[in-house]
């Protein structure tokens, strides 16, 4: 069995790259044309990422996309279970947003480049970083355009449903009064298993939920009542739809 998901995994992969390698001028240059360009890239994103799910045989089945209003700029907040969570995020999510990433990502060859015009790199051990990242959300989102953030901070190996929030998002919310979304990410640690690289076909549901306002949350105690309000949404999202 695993000499099939080896093959499967294999496959997989080198779909992805070719993919990455044939899509990626026409995601990048846009952006380097002009500041604009974000919503052009993000089709050919998109299409990176339907093409690869398609050809993979991973499909994605959204609940409760009519609680988003196009026009409204929010932070997504989701679950971070499995590598596969990178393409949710354009499948699911049918605005220009802008994602964190871990800043050892950019140093990926050729993906690392492309991905660097649609994503904020963070070294969350260095704390001047964290500022910066913070500083380029803040003008991301002042332009109207969304941001995508994993809370916990790193993907959870764990059992648990969600590990314990970092405040940083939670505070750009309070203090912009952007509204959040949660979005309820499930099955994706099925297709790729917690702590493994081998992968398997299947179905990722995402779930999201009304918005939660943000314009009542101000200070330290603020911010953490915003944070624990939000991780119990996505939590009950979570263990209802498991």
């Amino acid at each position: 069995m695993k000499i099939f998901q080896w093959i499967y995994t294999l496959y997989a992969a080198l779909l992805f790259i070719v993919l990455m390698l044939i899509l990626g001028l026409f995601i990048v240059f846009p952006l380097l044309v002009s500041s604009r360009g974000g919503k052009i890239s993000f089709i050919f994103i998109r299409m990176w990422a339907a093409f690869w799910s398609f050809l993979a045989g991973i499909r994605y089945q959204v609940h409760g996309r009519e609680y988003i209003e196009p026009n409204q700029p929010y932070i997504y907040i989701f679950n971070h279970r499995s590598f596969i969570d990178a393409p949710v995020i354009p499948m699911a999510i049918h605005q220009e947003v802008r994602a964190i990433g871990k800043k050892e990502l950019s140093k990926i060859p050729i993906f690392g480049f492309i991905v660097s015009r649609v994503a904020v790199w963070v070294d969350r051990k260095d704390a001047a970083s964290r500022k910066a990242s913070v500083e380029k959300l803040l003008k991301i989102l002042e332009k109207g355009i969304s941001i995508v953030v994993a809370p916990e901070g790193t993907r959870n190996d764990s059992g648990q449903a969600l590990l314990s929030f970092q405040k940083g998002a939670f505070r750009i919310a309070a203090e912009t009064g952007i509204p959040i979304m949660p979005m309820a990410v499930i099955g994706a640690d099925r297709v790729m298993k917690r702590g493994s690289i081998l992968m398997r076909p299947g179905i990722i549901h995402i779930y999201f939920s009304s918005p939660i306002k943000t314009t009542s949350y101000s200070g330290e105690e603020g911010y953490n009542r915003l944070a624990e309000k939000c991780f119990n949404r996505l939590e009950a999202m979570i263990l209802t739809h498991e």
